[in-house]
C-alpha cells in the first residue's frame, strides 16, 4: 500500500511540474529563431540610440584640451595656407600636406589660371583675430571639425609690370572664413587636412 501512494505522489509531482513548465512557457514565450533582429518600426528608434551613443563618443574624445590643442594647429594651418595660395611664385608648397586632393586641386588650378594672366599676389599676414569651433562630428572613423575663422592680411593683385590689379598694399582687410578640416581616427597620422571651405 505504502508503494501504490508514493507512485501517486510521484505523478502528482510530475503534473505539477509540467503545469508550472506550461504557464512559464505561456508567460516568457518562447524562442523563435528570430532573437537578436529588432523589429522594423524599432529600426529608426535604434539608428538614433547609435547615433546618440556615436555623438557621445566623439565628445568625450574631443574634450576641451584636445579642442584647445586643435585651434592652435588650426590657426598655423590657416596662416600657411593662406600665405601659401597668396605669395608671387604661384605654386603651393608649403602648404600642400594641409590640403586633401580635392582643395589642392582647386588651389592648384586657380594659380595656374592667376600665372597664365602674368598676375601675382602680395601678403602680409597680420594674425588671425578668432577661431572658434563652429562643429565637429565623426563620420565613421573619420572626425570633421568646422571652424569659424576672422583674420586680418594685407593683400594686392598686381600684374606682371607690377600694376595694381585688385587689393591695397596699404590697407588691412579683415577676412571671414569658415574651413572644415578632417582626419582619419584610426591614422597614426596626428595631422589634419582642409577637406572643404564653406565661406
Amino acid at each position: 500500500m505504502n508503494y501504490s501512494f508514493e507512485y501517486i505522489d510521484i505523478i502528482l509531482l510530475a503534473m505539477i511540474a509540467g503545469f508550472i513548465f506550461l504557464r512559464l512557457r505561456g508567460i516568457l514565450g518562447k524562442r523563435t529563431g528570430f532573437e537578436g533582429k529588432a523589429p522594423p518600426q524599432f529600426k529608426e528608434a535604434l539608428e538614433k540610440i547609435n547615433n546618440i551613443k556615436q555623438e557621445k563618443k566623439v565628445n568625450e574624445n574631443f574634450d576641451d584640451d584636445a579642442k584647445k590643442d586643435f585651434l592652435k594647429g588650426a590657426k598655423i594651418a590657416y596662416e600657411t595656407i593662406i600665405t601659401d595660395f597668396s605669395d608671387n611664385d604661384n605654386k603651393i608648397v608649403a602648404s600642400k600636406p594641409l590640403l586633401n586632393n580635392k582643395i589642392y586641386d582647386q588651389f592648384n588650378q586657380a594659380l595656374k589660371e592667376r600665372s597664365s594672366r602674368g598676375h601675382y599676389a602680395e601678403i602680409t599676414f597680420i594674425g588671425v583675430n578668432s577661431a572658434e569651433i563652429k562643429d565637429h562630428k565623426r563620420i565613421g572613423k573619420i572626425l570633421n571639425v568646422t571652424v569659424n575663422f576672422i583674420a586680418e592680411v594685407i593683400t594686392c593683385i598686381r600684374d606682371k609690370d607690377k600694376k595694381i590689379i585688385s587689393g591695397d598694399p596699404e590697407k588691412v582687410k579683415k577676412i571671414y572664413d569658415t574651413w572644415v578640416f578632417s582626419r582619419d581616427t584610426t591614422s597614426p597620422n596626428p595631422n589634419w587636412q582642409l577637406v572643404n571651405i564653406l565661406t
